[in-house]
C-alpha cells in the first residue's frame, strides 16, 4: 500500500488536451454562426455556395471531400462544419464578406483544405466575429488563412498548418492604413507543423495575441509585427526555430512593428526580437495560459479535425 501511494505521488502528471470548445473565445467571443436557422449537409461545392451565399442563418454540415473551383462567398449568420474527420474542400477555398455583403458572424470548424487555387480562408471587406477552429490546412497557392481590409474581433484555434508557406497574414499591405483600428485577433494552440512564414505576419492590429502554439521545425520566421502593430506572444513553444520573432527592426520592406514576448520556451531557436508596450488582451477577455513545455502535448493531442 505504501509503495503504491508513493508510485501515485511520483508519477508525472501529463498534458492532457481539453474537450473541443463549444462556444467562441478570445477576441471572437460572442460567434454565434447559423445557430438561428436550420442545419443543411452539402456534399458539393454548388451546394455550399448556395447555402453560405444565403441571406439567412444556416449551420452547414461539409459530408466528404468538395472540389472547388475557385472562392467560395460565406455571408453573414453561417456555421460551416466537417462531420467527422472527411471532410474536406479542395482546389479552393472561403471568402468571408464581399464589399456589399458581410462576412459576419461566421464559424468555420473540423475541414480539412487542400490545394486552394487562391487563399484556403480569406476574412476580408470587414467581416467581424469570426471563429477558425479544429481545421488543418495543406499547401496551397496563396494564404492558407489570410485577414484583412478592416476586418476584426477574429479567433484562430486548434488547426494545423502541415507544410504551409504564406500561413496566415493579417493586414492587406503596409499602404492600406484603413486597417488602423481593426485586425484584433487571438491565435491559440495552433500546430504549425513544418510550415514555413507568416505564424501571423501582421501589420496595423493592436492588439493581437499570439499565446500556446506550437512552432515545430519552421521554416523563415515564427511571428511579424510591422508596421507598428502591437503583438503580444506568450506561452508559445518554438522548437527548430532559427528566427521566431520580427518586430523592432521590420520585416521585408515593411517598418517596425512592437512585439512584447514573455513566458515563451525556445528549444534549439533564435532569439525572439521585440520591444514597445502593447495594449494588454486582457483588457478585452480573460484567459488561461498553458505552460509553454506542455504546449507540444496539448496541441499535438488537440488540434486538427476531427477531434
Amino acid at each position: 500500500m505504501h509503495g503504491l501511494l508513493a508510485a501515485l505521488l511520483i508519477t508525472p502528471v501529463l498534458a492532457v488536451a481539453a474537450p473541443p470548445a463549444t462556444v467562441a473565445d478570445g477576441f471572437a467571443t460572442g460567434t454565434t454562426g447559423g445557430v438561428a436557422g436550420p442545419t443543411v449537409t452539402v456534399t458539393t461545392s454548388a451546394q455550399l455556395a448556395q447555402y453560405a451565399g444565403a441571406n439567412t442563418p444556416y449551420t452547414i454540415l461539409v459530408s466528404g471531400r468538395i472540389s472547388a473551383g475557385g472562392m467560395i462567398t460565406v455571408v453573414a449568420n453561417k456555421s460551416i462544419i466537417g462531420v467527422g474527420a472527411t471532410a474536406e474542400i479542395t482546389g479552393g477555398g472561403l471568402q468571408l464578406g464581399t464589399t456589399t455583403r458581410p462576412g459576419n458572424n461566421v464559424i468555420i470548424r473540423n475541414i480539412k483544405f487542400s490545394n486552394a487555387s487562391d487563399d484556403s480562408i480569406s476574412v476580408t471587406n470587414g467581416a467581424h466575429h469570426v471563429w477558425i477552429d479544429h481545421n488543418e490546412f495543406g499547401p496551397g497557392y496563396d494564404g492558407s488563412l489570410d485577414i484583412k481590409r478592416k476586418s476584426t474581433q477574429v479567433t484562430v484555434s486548434w488547426n494545423v498548418f502541415r507544410g504551409t508557406d504564406k500561413t496566415m497574414l493579417l493586414g492587406h499591405s503596409d499602404n492600406y492604413r484603413d486597417d488602423i483600428g481593426y485586425l484584433r485577433v487571438s491565435y491559440h494552440h495552433n500546430w504549425f507543423d513544418g510550415s514555413n512564414q507568416r505564424h501571423p505576419r501582421v501589420r496595423f492590429g493592436e492588439p493581437v495575441h499570439v499565446y500556446n502554439n506550437y512552432y515545430d521545425n519552421v521554416g523563415a520566421y515564427g511571428i511579424a509585427s510591422t508596421e507598428n502593430a502591437g503583438v503580444v506572444a506568450e506561452g508559445n513553444y518554438f522548437e527548430n526555430v532559427a528566427f521566431p520573432c520580427h518586430s523592432t527592426g521590420g520585416y521585408a520592406e515593411s517598418n517596425p512593428g512592437r512585439l512584447v514576448q514573455r513566458a515563451n520556451a525556445f528549444v534549439n531557436s533564435g532569439v525572439c526580437e521585440a520591444g514597445g508596450t502593447v495594449t494588454e488582451p486582457r483588457t478585452f477577455y480573460s484567459y488561461t495560459l498553458d505552460p509553454a513545455a506542455n504546449v507540444p502535448a496539448l496541441v499535438t493531442a488537440g488540434a486538427g479535425v476531427g477531434k
